[in-house]
């Protein structure tokens, strides 16, 4: 029991400062700027931010939002992205029937949370998260049905989107969906096996619908590229909640 407790608390933690890597992440993604070589600084003023300012979760309130040096603005979603680390371990915390689907499925939400924060904010899901995703989503089927339900999950997952882009551009001789929406699928996938990608895919494409339709209020749309990895992201995520943890 204790060592359960001291997990649950060492993933609440983890979740944080997750959130915080990843919305850092998403953050610089769109100016193609990486997130180890430099680092955490104002975008106002360019003064770095020391350790203090740097706790997840806790620094912004204490800021009140602002920059210590300049008081520009802290954008609030990178906040909001530390608590949902914070969330997202919870959830898995209690839903996970054990103690390692309980880590690997933290981990496995924390990445999919950030692919859909980089492709919120840059229309893009890179490599390296949709790798790690996998590796999380392999895990988890090891855990559960086995490594050969998994491989099917992924392969069946990535084949069908592949298949759907393909189509697609041979249809409207432009992409409608990109690789790495292809490659998202396959982690996820494997994380939930075959028989829920149909759900997450109907999930997925009806809070697109719904959520652009009420922001659009009748507006004429156009040909408006929509983030689709994001709400894939979201509705795996879901699906694997409501499911207990696999």
């Amino acid at each position: 029991m204790q060592s359960l407790l001291l997990l649950a608390v060492f993933l609440l933690v983890t979740g944080a400062a997750a959130g915080s890597f990843l919305a850092l992440w998403a953050e610089r993604l769109p100016r193609g700027e990486g997130v180890v070589r430099r680092g955490s600084h104002c975008r106002a003023c360019g003064a770095r931010i020391g350790w203090r300012d740097l706790v997840p979760v806790l620094s912004w309130p204490v800021l009140g939002g602002r920059c210590r040096v300049c008081g520009a603005a802290i954008p609030r979603w990178l906040w909001y992205a530390e608590l949902g680390g914070v969330t997202l371990a919870a959830l898995a915390i209690l839903v996970a029937p054990d103690p390692a689907t309980m880590a690997l499925g933290a981990l496995w939400l924390w990445l999919l949370m950030g692919l859909a924060l980089c492709d919120l904010t840059a229309m893009r899901l890179p490599d390296a998260l949709n790798a790690a995703l996998l590796a999380a989503g392999l895990g988890l089927g090891l855990l559960g049905p086995g490594a050969g339900a998994a491989l099917i999950g992924a392969g069946a997952g990535a084949g069908v989107f592949l298949a759907i882009r393909l189509g697609y551009h041979a249809l409207r001789g432009r992409e409608g969906l990109g690789m790495g929406d292809v490659k998202l699928m396959a982690g996820i996938g494997a994380g939930l096996g075959w028989q829920a990608l149909p759900l997450v895919a109907l999930v997925a494409a009806l809070g697109a619908l719904g959520l652009t339709l009420a922001a659009r209020r009748g507006a004429v749309a156009g040909d408006a590229a929509i983030p689709f990895g994001a709400y894939l992201c979201a509705a795996a995520a879901l699906v694997w909640l409501l499911s207990g943890g696999g």
